[in-house]
């Protein structure tokens, strides 16, 4: 009784159950499969309540050394703007444009934006029959797209005197794109801009995409991945064109006492930075060269001359992203011998076998639906044992 059960022991193939394909493979505009292990992770960062996240840029947090070290005026020069008593700044009030507008000294492009930021609660004694200079002010990305900011808790124009246009009040592309509705704050009461900006992109003087916008005000969308039309402008329309692909961002001075706090950004990448996995720049030849590296990395790995299920597995991931000639010979060559001892197994050997045969036929047919080694000899193999045996049937 003891040979049959050593004979048994020594033709079981695999005693872990390994993990076989699982998502459509890569292909011409994805170089990872779907749900792919492989696939790198994306970077921690933490990002805790009311502190900015790890990997913002502060801009501003109350500080004089904060003000000092990151903003200046049109020339480089400090800035007029004054330090608040609440952990802001703000802009000066004497006069039109007395302090002219503040800007980042660093450069910046796609981006995360947030800010707080909020008018005097008695703003209304300032009305001068202008309600454009109700604590006008703007976030100007990159200095060219602005978001307006102005006192607009109450613009319903049944309730005003002078109400004024709507594609000039909080929450809009100045210009070019009210708001979808009205979240301001009353006076006096600090408000919440939270921007995802992506500029523009060219290829030479060709426009590929005009960019977008998406603005969240008091944690209501207002302008929902808006894409751009023009640069900033006021009466005219200013076209799109090619320019830098980092600028100083801008708070306006609009001779209006504007308050701002609380101010971080986080670089972003472009929706045209990726080129191998999906999007509008996925371009072939970037994801079958990433697709080639991966398969090259994943090969180095695997030893081929252990041809056992385990390995033909570990080729046909292999397969799944290149079919390059040496790695549809190893697999071919892993195949047949493993379907070799697959000849030789018994009923209670193939038992023995079912986790590592249920996930080889489950690899096959991934691959299969993705039209590639349809013709395998070894798949067709395992799957007839497999449904022959019934063990992908569900159990009632």
């Amino acid at each position: 009784m003891m040979k049959p059960m050593a004979a048994t022991a020594a033709i079981c193939l695999a005693a872990p159950v390994f993990a076989g394909l699982y998502g459509d493979t890569p292909d011409a505009r994805h170089a990872w499969a779907v749900h792919d292990k492989n696939r790198p992770a994306p970077v921690k960062v933490t990002a805790d309540p009311g502190v900015p996240p790890s990997d913002a840029v502060v801009l501003f947090d109350g500080t004089k050394e904060s003000f000092e070290r990151n903003w200046c005026d049109k020339d480089g020069n400090p800035s007029k703007w004054q330090l608040g008593d609440e952990g802001d700044f703000y802009c000066v009030p004497q006069g039109w444009q007395n302090g002219g507008n503040i800007y980042t000294r660093g450069q910046f492009g796609d981006c995360q934006l947030h800010l707080e930021w909020r008018h005097d609660a008695d703003i209304a004694k300032t009305f001068n029959g202008d309600p454009q200079m109700l604590g006008n002010s703007g976030v100007f990305l990159m200095g060219k797209y602005e978001i307006q900011v102005l006192e607009s808790f109450g613009t319903n124009p049944a309730d005003m005197k002078m109400p004024t246009y709507v594609d000039g009040i909080a929450g809009s592309v100045y210009g070019y794109n009210p708001p979808m509705v009205n979240a301001c704050r009353r006076p006096g009461e600090w408000q919440t801009y939270d921007i995802i900006f992506h500029q523009p992109v060219w290829e030479g003087e060709k426009m590929k995409w005009p960019g977008s916008v998406t603005v969240i005000l008091n944690g209501v969308v207002v302008q929902d991945h808006w894409e751009l039309e023009g640069m900033a402008t006021h009466c005219v329309r200013r076209p799109l064109a090619p320019h830098e692909k980092k600028a100083q961002f801008n708070f306006q001075d609009h001779g209006c006492i504007v308050h701002y706090r609380n101010i971080w950004i986080r670089e972003i990448p472009s929706r045209y930075a990726n080129t191998t996995h999906g999007g509008p720049a996925a371009t072939p030849d970037d994801v079958m060269a990433l697709r080639r590296k991966t398969a090259a990395a994943l090969f180095a790995k695997i030893d081929v001359s252990r041809l056992n299920a385990d390995t033909v597995n570990k080729l046909l991931e292999v397969v799944s992203y290149s079919q390059d000639k040496v790695y549809m010979d190893a697999a071919m060559s892993a195949a047949a011998a493993f379907g070799a001892k697959l000849d030789a197994m018994s009923a209670a050997e193939l038992e023995s076998n079912r986790g590592v045969l249920v996930t080889l036929r489950k690899s096959y047919d991934v691959l299969w639906r993705n039209g590639l080694l349809l013709d395998s000899v070894l798949g067709r193999k395992i799957e007839k044992i497999v449904d022959e045996k019934g063990w992908l049937k569900k159990k009632k």
